[in-house]
């Protein structure tokens, strides 16, 4: 699972979240500072047995143990020494970054014997929040509702500026974010401290971190030992952040997690704390509706076509895989996502539903006394209608064209056009390009561009078609390979050195006209949401319509707690060990080593996905698993299942037991809980954990890991 992000990109075309139509005991995504009573009190009746202070303020909180793990993931430190769990998949760039044909770390994993062996890696971190505090009424002060999207931004920045200043007074290491909750109707200010010097410290096989591939992602039953480990490494004199350096030493936190072999029975207490990425859970039926129709078909459609020529590419070159796994694996990952929440919608009538209760909110509005703002719907619908267009062609255009195509001559075609709009006069202005050769592969990269050329092409309105098809039409007889291998062959964009902007070599190179026309597109969209006559975007319009709703909600609701959309801030869910109803059947809550030697067999017999080293066949068919041993299944335990609310962003997070132990890593969610993103299903949303035992099992018996282990305490 991974965080996701949305087509709306920086044009004030963002969405909104939604609400849930029935608010259930095991729904919500809850701040830890200002955890309501009445959840508490629930926790407590399933099973959790701390005091609150121990969720946030005491010393050893429990919110001092989990990460941010590098802006996409959650981790949990388990150790005095500074180690980190996470999943395997949020580790994956990592891994892959250090692979090469000799040392394929993704294919074989990686172990390291001692700290010396321990490998750093660039752009990541991890964050540790110290503390939470509401600034709403400070916020409002600056009087953003008649402020520019510019002007509100640099506003926030500055006051963030000013907070930040005020705790670096306390500890130079600190820095404050700003956010906005409920919709924008509250906002709270987090401090940070992030720590820069992250190391790769043990893997294991590709084929058992991603175990089931794309054939058992987001369904349940799952035999993944989605895990991976890092080290936080600090000043050797402080035990503070410290950018990387051979001279580091490993952090010393003052609290860890506790790694508990003792399990869980059906119905027991589970509570993650992580950071989810993103909900909708207070959008409005016609933001669900632009979200199916306009981002979801359009990349699902799109990604299809891509993923087919990178995986052929990769089946048939391992240099190839190596480069291109990571990239993969998060384009297929919301792919099948998007595939899944549109079934989910129009299985589950979610449309008709939220419309259902929006008629609930119109009533009461009309009626109650003292509404603070009423939502307009009739303009809201409206406004989506207007907007329903432009979010379509973004999309298209977004997964054609972006970074998010995963094409290096795309990401460098925009970077060189965005530069050419900053040009003066002046002579001696250039970009370089680093060499990145072995991030990607210009066969493959050339094959995925001329599908995608064609393929927008035959999707996209004809009035958000770049010019630069009239040369693929007029020059290259409409072949598109032709087109792109004169690019690749003829394009400056492609090599190293210098590229002076102001040089006719530059304006006539055709790499600079395939630019130009692309980013004419997505800047023709962009004015097409721009401001009205009141100085408001589409996006601002729907935005302050979505924003009204949910206030209105919480106004008509006021006698319940209420959770705020995740919007990546540190959040708890809680709920209760147990399956749910598959197809009429039990789902089962846990899987077991007999499950996963059953699906080697069948990779045996040619399934991609289930394909495993002989020696996984002969660890997980053992007839003694010896301390790992589950006392109910009276066997290794592999995966389970819980009713915690998670979404992209949970991946990595903790899921700890009554006594805030360690038990497991969330790591997915089933195949029912993909429209948990706007509508939360207790009856079927489930979170898929890795058990803690399978990972320490696998440490112990397959990396032989024993300095880990007496780290750990189960050693």
């Amino acid at each position: 699972m991974y965080m996701k992000t949305h087509t709306l990109l920086s044009l004030g075309l963002s969405l909104m979240a939604l609400a849930p139509m029935n608010s259930s005991a095991d729904e919500g995504m809850w701040t830890l500072y200002n955890l309501p009573p009445q959840v508490y009190q629930t926790m407590r009746g399933y099973g959790f047995e701390l005091p609150q202070s121990a969720l946030y303020s005491d010393a050893d909180a429990i919110k001092n143990n989990v990460v941010n793990f590098s802006g996409y993931c959650s981790g949990v430190v388990v150790s005095p020494d500074g180690l980190v769990f996470t999943n395997h998949h949020c580790g994956f760039e990592a891994i892959r970054s250090h692979s090469t044909v000799e040392h394929d770390y993704m294919l074989h994993g990686f172990i390291a014997k001692s700290y010396a062996e321990e490998l750093p890696n660039k752009d990541m971190f991890v964050s540790f929040m110290k503390s939470q505090q509401d600034i709403t009424a400070r916020v409002e002060a600056l009087g953003l509702d008649v402020l520019s999207d510019e002007a509100k931004e640099k506003a926030i920045d500055s006051l963030a500026q000013v907070l930040t200043d005020s705790v670096k007074g306390i500890d130079s290491t600190l820095h404050v974010n700003i956010d906005p909750f409920y919709e924008g109707n509250k906002w709270y200010a987090t401090t940070y401290q992030d720590f820069t010097d992250l190391r790769l410290v043990f893997t294991i096989p590709k084929s058992m971190g991603k175990f089931g591939g794309e054939t058992d992602n987001w369904m349940w039953p799952r035999q993944t030992c989605d895990f991976s480990v890092f080290r936080i490494y600090a000043d050797p004199k402080t035990n503070g952040p410290a950018p990387y350096s051979k001279d580091n030493v490993p952090y010393h936190p003052k609290s860890w997690a506790k790694v508990s072999l003792d399990g869980y029975k059906d119905g027991s207490f589970a509570m993650t704390v992580g950071y989810p990425g993103s909900t909708e859970r207070y959008l409005s039926s016609y933001g669900i509706q632009e979200m199916r129709d306009c981002e979801n078909e359009p990349r699902y459609q799109i990604r299809g076509v891509k993923q087919a020529v990178m995986l052929k590419h990769m089946r048939a070159d391992e240099a190839v895989r190596i480069k291109y796994d990571s990239k993969f694996a998060q384009s297929s990952n919301y792919w099948k996502n998007s595939i899944g929440m549109n079934k989910c919608i129009d299985s589950i009538g979610i449309v008709n539903l939220k419309r259902a209760y929006e008629v609930r909110i119109r009533q009461w509005q009309d009626t109650a006394q003292n509404v603070d703002h009423k939502v307009d719907f009739g303009l809201l619908q409206w406004l989506y209608f207007r907007r329903s267009t432009l979010t379509k062609a973004l999309t298209q255009w977004s997964e054609t064209f972006s970074r998010r195509s995963n094409i290096e001559f795309n990401r460098r075609a925009l970077l060189a056009a965005a530069e050419t709009e900053k040009l003066s006069d002046e002579k001696g202005q250039y970009c370089q390009f680093e060499d990145n050769s072995d991030q990607w592969d210009a066969a493959t990269d050339a094959d995925m561009l001329a599908a995608l050329l064609k393929n927008y092409r035959e999707k996209v309105q004809p009035e958000f078609l770049p010019t630069v098809y009239a040369t693929i039409d007029k020059k290259f007889k409409g072949d598109y390979k032709k087109y792109v291998d004169y690019l690749f062959k003829n394009s400056a964009l492609l090599k190293t050195g210098k590229l002076y902007y102001n040089t006719k070599a530059f304006q006539k190179d055709p790499g600079v006209e395939y630019a130009k026309s692309i980013k004419a597109v997505v800047d023709k969209i962009q004015s097409l949401g721009g401001e009205n006559k009141e100085g408001l975007s589409l996006s601002d319009s729907i935005a302050l319509q979505e924003r009204y709703l949910c206030a209105a909600k919480i106004q008509m609701e006021q006698d319940m707690p209420h959770y705020s959309d995740a919007n990546f801030t540190m959040r708890l869910s809680y709920g209760q060990v147990g399956g749910f109803d598959l197809g009429g059947n039990d789902s089962g809550y846990y899987t077991t080593a007999a499950s996963i030697v059953d699906k080697m067999k069948r990779g045996d017999n040619g399934v991609i996905d289930y394909q495993a080293e002989p020696v996984m066949h002969e660890l997980l068919s053992a007839n003694d698993f010896g301390q790992y041993t589950d006392s109910v299944s009276k066997t290794l335990n592999l995966c389970f299942l819980t009713s915690n609310d998670i979404t992209g962003g949970n991946s990595g997070s903790p899921i700890f037991d009554g006594k805030g132990h360690l038990i497991g890593l969330a790591f997915d969610g089933n195949w029912d809980s993909l429209s948990s993103d706007i509508n939360f299903d207790k009856r079927l949303a489930r979170c898929i954990g890795v058990d803690i035992r399978y990972v320490v099992y696998m440490m112990d018996r397959w990396g032989h890991a024993d300095r880990l282990l007496k780290e750990i305490g189960v050693k």
